[in-house]
């Protein structure tokens, strides 16, 4: 090794003596909440199987936290990497409008959110502007595309509106989020890829946390009409 090689080398490793430790540490490291949303991501894609085409990245909405938390994940399992977005719920799962999710529900009327598995689709030109339209893949969300439930953009489903109000707006059972982070999900979640919400109540540290509500399954009797089965699922 020629001496400028050595001297180079020196200098290289004294500049990273010289950083902080968080540095390292941020680049390295990935936090609790993140190993379980991968665990989940993978655990959901194994239970799909072959019908989702493309397992690059998976968004997550947990619907255990208030909606005044980024609670829509963003999953990339290639890179293992999470960001995390803002995302509404319906008025049907919230009539009391203080950001906490109360009932599920796959009803067609009902302006809830359902819980399972989607695959999203292609994008289309709806009500508020380009959406992706959903598949849903378990019997609790099976009349997604009847319902018309889709992701989508919406004013009240920005940051801004929390700092307002405290809480996101409400949607009619479709998975809202800001236009400016709705613009990564259109580009990179659509086209056959897996969307999966549940209540998680999934914390900064990886623990799950019961939501101070009571959350409920809205389901119709097979004799006609309704009832609510309480949440067995809730963490």
């Amino acid at each position: 090794m020629k001496r400028r090689d050595i001297l180079r080398t020196g200098l290289t490793a004294g500049a990273a003596l010289t950083l902080p430790a968080r540095v390292f540490a941020q680049a390295s490291a990935t936090s609790a909440r993140d190993k379980a949303l991968f665990d989940i991501a993978r655990r959901e894609l194994a239970r799909a199987g072959d019908i989702i085409w493309k397992k690059d990245i998976v968004g997550i909405a947990d619907f255990g936290l208030h909606s005044s938390q980024e609670r829509f994940h963003f999953v990339d399992l290639v890179n293992e990497r999470v960001e995390s977005f803002f995302v509404s719920h319906g008025t049907g799962s919230d009539s009391e409008h203080d950001g906490w999710l109360k009932r599920f529900s796959n009803i067609e009327g009902s302006e809830a959110t359902s819980r399972g598995a989607y695959m999203t689709r292609s994008w289309y030109r709806g009500k508020y502007g380009t959406s992706i339209r959903l598949d849903g893949l378990d019997p609790t969300n099976d009349q997604a595309l009847s319902r018309a439930i889709v992701m989508h953009p919406a004013e009240y489903a920005r940051p801004e509106h929390i700092t307002k109000w405290g809480r996101l707006g409400r949607s009619n059972g479709c998975f809202a989020l800001g236009p400016d982070q709705f613009a990564k999900v259109l580009l990179e979640l659509s086209g056959g890829r897996l969307l999966y919400a549940d209540s998680l109540g999934l914390k900064p540290d990886g623990s799950r946390r019961m939501p101070p509500v009571a959350q409920v399954d809205l389901l119709r009797r097979p004799g006609g009409g309704t009832f609510e089965r309480t949440n067995p699922g809730v963490y």
